[in-house]
């Protein structure tokens, strides 16, 4: 009969499944096909990650939520019914320096709304001892005003002397006391851009210590390796104002995180001692580039970074107010220490992508060097090869955990031999 169907008809013909999961029917995007680069070229990287990392943790979680283990342990490190309050063990282990214990304690809503209490201390014996205190006020729902004071002693440090030519074989050992307390205001300017501006003081005092005395700093300086460092006789006092610019145009997870961003950072730091006043500035900046390669967060980037240390008086920066890499600084395959410089220059390559829900990878590959003032030795020769892979917590600023892998290479004119390894597992703490 014309205009009708038969219901044979209608049986014959295939129902066509939505699209549930949200990956099928739409366009390629236009990185898409990149993700084979990355897929090949960090193929070992991809092993550890899916079998040794997401695939076991899947099993874990699958297992613990059928147990109930997750609200159980959340129950128990949570002081009240809204969870505002709580407490978290710290650890942190960077093989080659003492490891550290502790204990994070987080009050939202601390005695008044909009008010974020931080309390973190951790310690490896009676040398070795840290702790912090931050307040951070919401004067609105962007803008914050922060109060921190923070102490560590330890034992552990290392120096290498400074400067482009630094060897592995000149490591030494040095004691350090320090003090800082400081104010700051933090603006939102849109989106993930934001200044942050603020004033603060801080105590130095350096120490020889007695458990690695026959490669202490003094030690090595004494028998010629390097000049002993400026300021590590007499320590400082300094107050010092910072002024922290970021520019960035992407937004927050889900959203693409294709974009740019540009972060610019300066430190003027004044020593006012009677007789030899010393005063430094230190500035850089870091531009990167940012591809997401199909708007899951697996986000390729490019960026350089130029860092600069300059005296403001007669006297020389103190050794610490230097330019820094390794360690939580650029190119992390070196052990914190490993470089210090009146300047310094920096490219990254790197890839970026979630592992699991609360777990995401990183892998880095950094070519750079520290330098004397304003680049002056600046030369391709002696940059030195840093690589890095690693995991850490997504979402999570407050006591993020982390393990890392690194290495580091002498300089391409000494022929970029792997001399410096670094693995790093523990909390990493922030506010």
């Amino acid at each position: 009969m014309l205009g009708l169907v038969s219901s044979t008809t209608l049986a014959a013909e295939k129902r066509q499944l939505p699209d549930y999961d949200g990956r099928d029917g739409g366009p390629t995007k236009p990185g898409e096909p990149l993700l084979w680069v990355p897929r090949v070229l960090l193929f070992p990287a991809y092993v550890v990650s899916e079998y040794v990392v997401r695939r076991p943790i899947g099993a874990l979680m699958a297992g613990a939520e059928r147990a109930h283990l997750p609200e159980t342990l959340y129950n128990f490190f949570m002081l009240d019914q809204e969870r505002k309050v709580g407490w978290v063990p710290t650890f942190f282990v960077d093989f080659g320096f003492k490891p550290s214990a502790g204990v994070y304690f987080f009050w939202d809503d601390a005695f008044a709304r909009g008010n974020d209490l931080r309390l973190h201390a951790a310690t490896w014996g009676t040398h070795w001892l840290a702790g912090s205190v931050t307040d951070r006020i919401h004067l609105n729902r962007s803008d914050t005003f922060t109060l921190q004071a923070s102490g560590i002693r330890r034992p552990d440090f290392r120096f290498y002397g400074t400067g482009a030519k630094s060897v592995e074989g000149n490591v030494s050992r040095f004691g350090a006391d320090k003090l800082e307390a400081s104010g700051t205001f933090g603006v939102a300017l849109g989106g993930l851009s934001r200044l942050d501006a603020g004033l603060g003081a801080r105590s130095v005092h350096f120490r020889d210590p007695e458990e690695y005395r026959r490669t202490s700093t003094p030690t090595r300086a004494a028998q010629g390796f390097f000049a002993l460092p400026d300021g590590f006789e007499r320590g400082y006092e300094a107050g010092f104002s910072r002024t922290q610019l970021r520019l960035d145009s992407r937004s927050s997870r889900p959203a693409s995180q294709t974009g740019f961003r540009l972060d610019i950072e300066a430190e003027q730091g004044s020593a006012p001692r009677a007789g030899s006043p010393s005063g430094w500035l230190r500035y850089g900046a870091i531009a990167g580039a940012f591809l997401d390669l199909n708007d899951r967060a697996r986000v390729l980037s490019l960026s350089v970074a130029t860092l600069f240390s300059d005296p403001l008086t007669n006297a020389p920066v103190p050794f610490t107010e230097l330019v820094q890499l390794g360690g939580s600084q650029p190119m992390p395959g070196f052990v914190p220490g490993r470089l210090f410089g009146r300047s310094a220059f920096v490219t990254t390559l790197g890839y970026h992508w979630p592992i699991w829900v609360w777990l995401d990878g990183t892998i880095q590959a950094a070519v750079g060097n520290v330098y004397e003032k304003h680049l002056r030795d600046f030369d391709t020769s002696l940059l030195r090869f840093s690589g890095a892979v690693g995991f850490e917590t997504a979402g999570i600023s407050d006591n993020p955990v982390q393990l890392l892998v690194g290495f580091g290479t002498e300089t391409f004119d000494q022929g970029a031999q792997i001399n410096s390894l670094r693995f790093v597992f523990g909390t990493n703490r922030g506010f």
